[in-house]
């Protein structure tokens, strides 16, 4: 019976283990932040560019000129 009851706790302690590496630490989080925010950036920049682009281009601001 004691054998079961260990393997059983091994088994538990095992379990425990492999959930607690699949979850990303701190600096992993602080990481896959930071690269979001400068996606999210450089998206922003590139519409912001690609608007004002537009607009300088279109037939109200070629006939206000």
């Amino acid at each position: 019976m004691k054998l079961y009851l260990a393997a059983a706790v091994l088994m538990l302690v095992l379990a425990v283990h492999t959930e607690a590496q699949d979850e990303p630490t701190l600096e992993q989080q602080f990481a896959q932040f930071q690269t979001q925010v400068k996606e999210i950036a450089e998206d922003l920049t590139e519409k912001t560019k690609t608007t004002f682009e537009q607009l300088e281009k279109s037939e109200f601001a070629v006939k206000t000129k």
